[in-house]
């Protein structure tokens, strides 16, 4: 008997909002083409829902009273410049606009309305072990990560 259910993985987070989890299903099936699984219970008392976004599942329910625990995703995606145009056309604030990073990855993050942060990856890069540690002598490459280190990505809900 397999551990993990199929179609699972070992980790699965969970989203959870104080009514507010139909209106957040619906902005991630919007902006990353996820796939609603389903859902118990009707808005704005979900009791359990999950989406599945590429290969992976999410969970989300609604807790009246629950107070603003944002979330903190990262996601590899094939196409950031969209996604990132589709989340801000729903209202999300881009914290970290699109930078390369030594690793190979192009990085950005965003607050969606609901107060959860998405670190959006996007692999541009497959470099060596030689031209890993080129890129980490770059002073380019250490202006990026300062940039992204930097930036202010307290969620708005607890500001």
């Amino acid at each position: 008997m397999n551990v993990v259910p199929e179609g699972y993985h070992t980790v699965t987070p969970w989203l959870i909002t104080n009514g507010h989890t139909a209106e957040l299903i619906d902005f991630i099936v919007e902006v990353f083409d996820a796939t609603d699984l389903g859902r118990v219970g009707e808005a704005p008392a979900i009791g359990h829902a999950e989406v599945r976004i590429g290969d992976s599942v999410v969970m989300l329910f609604d807790k009246p009273n629950w107070p603003d625990t944002p979330s903190f995703l990262r996601l590899y995606v094939a196409d950031d410049a969209e996604i990132l145009k589709r989340a801000t056309a729903r209202n999300a604030k881009v914290i970290t606009e699109p930078t390369e990073l030594f690793w190979g990855d192009r990085v950005s993050r965003f607050e969606d309305p609901f107060g959860n942060l998405w670190w959006i990856h996007q692999r541009v890069a497959e470099p060596t072990e030689d031209e890993l540690n080129a890129r980490l002598a770059d002073p380019a490459f250490a202006k990026a990560m300062d940039y992204v280190q930097s930036a202010d990505f307290t969620p708005t809900s607890i500001r």
